[in-house]
């Protein structure tokens, strides 16, 4: 599984008008190849997966597998907030020849830790693909708590994590009580190298959508133990990460996409916005502090 480890890409949804822009993904995905990104990963949190019909859903994976024709692995987001719909995303996307599929923890409804571990065993007794857990309090107002995921770990189908709790303790929990073989990916571009440094195995980033090779730099000289070179990356990246953030994801990524000629719409779908005049201002101000805009 070692296919999985590094800095994956949790890829932006380019839309024109509110519409799926095809080509804009394509473009996307080659630039994140381009920068030497070790996977993609669409239709999660920062790809808009909550405001995707099922079509879209299915188009969006099928034209990242076909585009990446497997130079790097594809981790689709296939979770939802029913058993059965979640299910059926999962059964889509390894029909669409993903790699592996990322399931978020059910939103809204707060099931209890049983049943968090019910839905993802139910969804690995339907489909046969490897499967990343997907915690994400912030999100989804439930935790994965540690020994659940360590119980889940013990499903063959069940690979690794992306554990964006932000909890360092949280995260040391769920590596030492999960298998070696495990894969924790941290969720959280601020606690990456962390994770790494306590036994992760790399990150789904959100920056890395601007930066592609500052990401990939950061996680391998992580995971070599070049902690000067790592640190480096973390610090240099550092101001720009929290930018991501300073509005509602994925607006600021996809406005710093649209600034660099990535993109050419940046507004995300209703009820997400682009980001306010200032968040853009300190957006822009960065981005030429790191050479990524004239």
């Amino acid at each position: 599984m070692k296919r999985f480890n590094g800095a994956l890409t949790a890829l932006v949804t380019p839309f024109i008008d509110g519409r799926l822009d095809e080509q804009g993904l394509v473009d996307l995905i080659e630039f994140q190849i381009n920068g030497n990104i070790h996977g993609i990963v669409p239709c999660g949190t920062t790809g808009e997966s909550a405001t995707l019909d099922f079509a879209e859903h299915k188009r969006v994976i099928d034209i990242t597998v076909k585009t990446v024709n497997g130079r790097v692995p594809v981790i689709a987001g296939t979770g939802a907030n029913s058993t059965i719909e979640a299910i059926e995303l999962t059964q889509s996307a390894q029909e669409s020849g993903a790699d592996a599929v990322l399931s978020v923890a059910p939103y809204y409804n707060k099931p209890s830790q049983e049943g968090l571990y019910q839905h993802f065993k139910a969804i690995t007794e339907a489909v046969d693909i490897p499967m990343f857990l997907y915690n994400v309090p912030g999100r989804t107002v439930i935790h994965i708590e540690p020994r659940t995921v360590a119980r889940l770990a013990q499903l063959e189908k069940i690979v690794g994590i992306k554990e964006a709790c932000g909890n360092l303790a949280q995260i040391s929990d769920v590596i030492r009580w999960c298998p070696d073989d495990f894969i924790v990916l941290s969720g959280d571009d601020f606690t990456a190298l962390p994770t790494v440094y306590m036994g992760g195995k790399g990150v789904i980033s959100v920056v890395s959508n601007l930066d592609p090779d500052g990401m990939a730099k950061m996680i391998e000289a992580g995971l070599q133990g070049d902690i000067a070179a790592a640190n480096g990356e973390h610090y240099r990246l550092f101001d720009l990460m929290k930018l991501m953030f300073a509005s509602p994801s994925p607006g600021p990524a996809k406005k710093g996409l649209e600034m660099m000629g990535k993109i050419r719409d940046c507004n995300p779908r209703l009820p997400m916005t682009a980001p306010d005049e200032s968040t853009t201002e300190a957006l822009r101000t960065e981005m030429v502090r790191l050479g990524m805009l004239a």
